[in-house]
Parts: structure tokens; sequence; C-alpha cells
């Protein structure tokens, strides 16, 4: 078996690649930039996580010198990049000069299938520059162009069904009629650990998608059949992206950065034109209606590995969640309660590992959900992303517009970090005394200048109420 570095490592692709090595006996390098997050799954002592940013070298942890292929799964999809093309090909520069001093191999990247290099969005652009600086690196380069991809957590499926389930009649823009090959997320990874160290794959570029051609349109036509749902679709072709990008962000779960990335790439065709693959892996892909159903397979039996919010959009270098685990005591305003517990611990523990998502907040879920409206309309990520498992929760999930960075279960204790839209940094953090049988629920907000103080005090009445009743819907 082989040892393999893989880029990316906690995201959506990421991490169910990791899994699916590990279980093909490999040894595993995962290049993480969050530090705290390492799953407790089959073969874990064979996964080795390196902590580093691959956009900034300084502070990067080695990587081995006798690696024999690596994986580049990185993007800015999660975050608003201002010079994006830039961005990409200087990280996929310093992974280049980082691979180069080793033994490997090969390199493989899963960019998007792009039939029309001239009109090219910025997105797409800088998938393309990040392909030409792997090529051109001494390491061999395996390059596979995905159409949309269809699994349980993914962007493009999270979006589809938002569109369907939520809304009986659609206006659409113009870009609904492109054309595609969906591909479920079991083939994609079929193929990523299809090509590794296949000599026939060094130097080529592969289009992959799925048995069937269709427009984004018919993909929302034929989910709904699958449904069991009747709607309309309207078309207006003159929704801009920048529109269409909003509009999705008020109907899916899917923040304004992702959505923006993705209708840009909707504008064009991804159809998989270079059958070339089918000659060198020979392999029948699911169907679109297959990689539904299995996707709502797993969302039933709470088995989704993972998700498109799985990745944390941070802007500082080697994040340590460490650091958030020490909620800050000075500089900062607190709202603590601290609730005697009138029914079973286990029961209370239940419901704070239960929070968010479905299930809601326990008090005043209205609230939350207009928080959440406007956290999505100023480019936050809402509420709508919810949550990976309704009861399970481990470091580096995401809970509506919160993100896991400590859950102790033999302790009884959970911190969540704010990544809504804040003039400041915040942290709910629960903790139950057994020996007291007390629940304490407490609220740090650690302001940034004077508008930071003036959100505090603004809110502050609305808080008192919600935090008080939060904590007594939980302990009693």
């Amino acid at each position: 078996m082989a040892k393999i570095l893989v880029t990316g490592s906690t995201g959506f692709i990421g991490k169910r690649l990791v899994y699916q090595l590990l279980e093909q006996g490999h040894e595993v390098y995962a290049l993480s930039r969050i530090r705290g997050i390492e799953p407790k799954i089959a073969g874990r002592s064979r996964l080795h996580v390196i902590f580093g940013d691959l956009r900034d070298l300084a502070g990067m942890e080695p990587i081995p010198e006798d690696i024999e292929a690596a994986y580049y799964l990185v993007h800015s999809m999660a975050s608003v990049v201002d010079n994006l093309l830039e961005e990409e090909r200087k990280t996929a520069q310093n992974f280049v000069s980082l691979i180069e001093k080793t033994g490997c191999k090969q390199s493989i990247y899963l960019g998007g299938i792009i039939e029309d290099d001239i009109h090219l969005s910025p997105h797409l652009r800088s998938r393309l520059a990040v392909e030409e600086v792997l090529k051109n690196s001494k390491v061999n380069a395996t390059i596979l162009r995905a159409s949309i991809i269809i699994g349980s957590g993914s962007a493009s499926f999270e979006i589809i069904r938002d569109l369907v389930e939520k809304l009986p009649v659609m206006t659409t823009p113009r870009w609904i009629h492109s054309r595609c090959h969906p591909i479920g997320v079991r083939d994609v990874l079929f193929y990523l650990t299809g090509v590794l160290l296949n000599p026939l794959c060094y130097g080529k570029t592969f289009d992959i998608g799925g048995p069937e051609e269709m427009s984004f349109k018919e993909a929302l036509q034929r989910y709904a059949k699958l449904r069991k749902l009747k709607r309309l679709i309207l078309d207006i072709p003159l929704l801009t992206p920048r529109l269409s990008s909003y509009w999705l962000v008020l109907v899916t779960s899917v923040p304004f950065s992702i959505c923006k990335h993705l209708v840009e790439s909707m504008r064009q065709n991804t159809r998989k034109l270079n059958t070339s693959i089918d000659a060198v892996l020979p392999h029948v892909c699911i169907s679109y209606e297959e990689a539904i159903r299995l996707a709502f397979q797993k969302i039933a039996q709470n088995e989704v590995v993972s998700t498109w919010a799985d990745a944390w959009d941070l802007k500082t270098v080697n994040a340590d969640t460490e650091n958030f685990i020490r909620v800050p005591q000075e500089g900062c305003f607190k709202e603590v309660r601290t609730v005697k517990i009138k029914v079973p611990i286990e029961e209370v523990q239940r419901r704070i590992w239960s929070i968010g998502g479905a299930q809601g907040w326990y008090s005043m879920n209205w609230t939350w959900k207009v928080r959440g409206l406007i956290d999505q309309l100023i480019g936050g990520k809402g509420l709508n992303r919810g949550r990976r498992d309704p009861h399970k929760l481990v470091v580096g999930d995401a809970v509506d517009f919160w993100r896991v960075i400590l859950a102790d279960e033999k302790k009884r204790h959970l911190i969540l970090y704010a990544e809504m839209k804040l003039p400041g940094e915040a942290w709910l953090e629960f903790q139950i005394d057994e020996t007291a049988k007390t629940l304490k629920q407490t609220a740090t907000f650690r302001p940034k200048g004077v508008w930071g103080r003036i959100y505090w005090y603004v809110s502050f009445v609305f808080h008192l109420i919600i935090f008080k009743n939060m904590a007594k819907a939980i302990a009693t």
C-alpha cells in the first residue's frame, strides 16, 4: 500500500476520500489548517494529520519525503476572495513546491468540466490556472474534471433539494438550460482512487460525469418527479448571475460565496465530452435518480460523512481550535445562566447535543430564524445549513451559523464558535455539573470597536429573554 498526501482533507470530497483510502489500506497524510479535527475511524493508526496552510507555508509542518502521490482538493469557494485567480494560482504553486521536494510520483486534482475556455468566469478561470500549475510541475499530474456532483452534503444537491422542496413555483434564470452530466459522489470517489498511481493516467486530463446528459431544469423536474412533487418552473432570462446568487441564498442552505461560484459554473455546459477515462477505467456510473435515492438514504440513516459546510472559512494561518476552546475572559461581555436540572442528566446532555438544525434552539425559534435571514442577506452563513447529524456532534461540525470547537461527552461540555457576521467574536458554552445537578450556559461576546459594543447593547434585551428561556427549556 502507498503513502498518500491529501490536501483539503476536511472538505466535502476530501474527508470522504481519506476514509476510502484508509479502507483500501493506504497510509494517509491529511493536510489540515485546523487543529483538533482528528476523526476516530477505522484505520486511524494509518492516518497522520499534518497542520499547515498552503496559502502561506510559514509554519507548515513537514511532509514526509517518501509520499508516493498527492491529492490537491483545495479551493476558495467557501469564502469571497478579492483576486480569486491569483489566490488559487499561488496556493497551487505552494503545493507544487512542497511535493517536488519529495519522491511524489503523481498529483491528482479534481476540478470542473470546462467546455469553452474563452468565455470563462473568474471561478472557472482560476480552476484552469490550477490545472496549468500542476501540469507544469516536475510531478506527473492527473486532472479530473467533474460535472455537478450529487450526494448527501454536496452543495449542488442541497441547491436542487431546497429549490424543489421549498418552492411550488420557481422563477429561474437563463442558466437553467445549461447542459450537464450529473455524477454521484460515490462515482467521483471511484475515479479519484482509480487513477491513483496508475501510469496510464499520468499527464492526462479526463472528464467524469454520470450516464445521462440533461439540463439543470430537467434535473429539477426529475428530482420533483422522484419525490412525487408537482412543480412549475418559469424562465426569467433577465436575472443576472449576481441576482441569481442572492436568490439562491434566500431559498437554499448554501452561502453566497458558494452560490456565486456555482452559478458562474452553471452558466456554461458541463457535459462529459472527453470520454477517454472510459478506456482506462471502465465503469458504469449510477443514474441521477439513484444518486438522489442514495443521498436520502444516507440522510435518513444519519450517515452523512461530510458536507459542503465542513470547510472552515478562516482568515488566519494554521488555525488552532485550542485558541478558541479557551473562551476569553478579558474585554468580553457575558450572559451567564445557571439552572437547576430537573430531568435526568442524560436527557439534558441529549438536548444540548441535539441543538440547532431541525430541533431548533429551544426558545423563540422565530427570532433565530430572523437573525439567520439577516445573516444571509449580509453574506453570512445563516441557519439553513443545519447539522450533519441530528444527535451527534464532533469538533468541526457546523450547527447552523455556529461551529463546534469542543464536544466532550465525558465531561458534558460543549462549546460553539459563531460564524455569523458580527462586529466581534462570539461563543456559546454549555457545561453540566453532575455533583450540583446544574446546567451552566454562557454566551460570550468579544466586541470589535465601537460598533461591537453598540451591537451588544442593542441586542441585550433579546439575549436576556432568549438565553434565559433556552437554558430553562434544556434543563427542566
